[in-house]
């Protein structure tokens, strides 16, 4: 009986937190060609500007899985090896909660390109000096940052 009043204050206490300091997760993928010297940029239909594909971590998954997952749908691209990675940073823009784990991937197909849905408007890869105008400014550091050695902040 002891045991089950226990379980019950624990499975009270998780709860309480759940709704008290609650935090989102989410993965963003560089996958970077480096034959071409391009990386892969998406433009999405709701929000402006060209960034790297990902998506919220839900629960029962681990990042790397949702990463897999995000770039398959967003990009036509399956990873052929683990991806590197590189930075997790507090993603404020967007909620106070919210923090975006950024790896680098280089093993990758794609098997055919990507076509446009509801959710991505447009997606290709984009030479590192090419990029497209509206690339946005956290896109554009978060380049810099891996490509030119600057030292990644906390914030995105």
């Amino acid at each position: 009986m002891a045991q089950k009043h226990f379980r019950w204050r624990l499975r009270l206490f998780h709860t309480y937190f759940l709704f008290r300091r609650p935090m989102t997760l989410g993965a963003r993928g560089v996958v970077f060609d480096e034959a071409t010297n391009s990386v892969f940029l998406i433009r999405h239909t709701y929000v402006a500007g060209w960034q790297f594909p990902g998506g919220g971590v839900e629960t029962g998954h681990t990042v790397e899985q949702t990463l897999a997952k995000e770039l398959m749908e967003e990009g036509n691209i399956e990873l052929t090896g683990r991806p590197e990675l590189f930075a997790i940073y507090h993603n404020a823009h967007a909620s106070k909660r919210d923090h975006v784990a950024l790896y680098v991937c280089r093993s990758f197909r794609q098997a055919t390109p990507f076509l446009a849905n509801r959710e991505i408007a447009e997606a290709g890869f984009f030479k590192l000096d090419d990029l497209p105008q509206d690339t946005t400014a956290s896109t554009r550091q978060r380049l810099a940052e891996i490509f030119d050695g600057l030292e990644p902040p906390l914030l995105w």
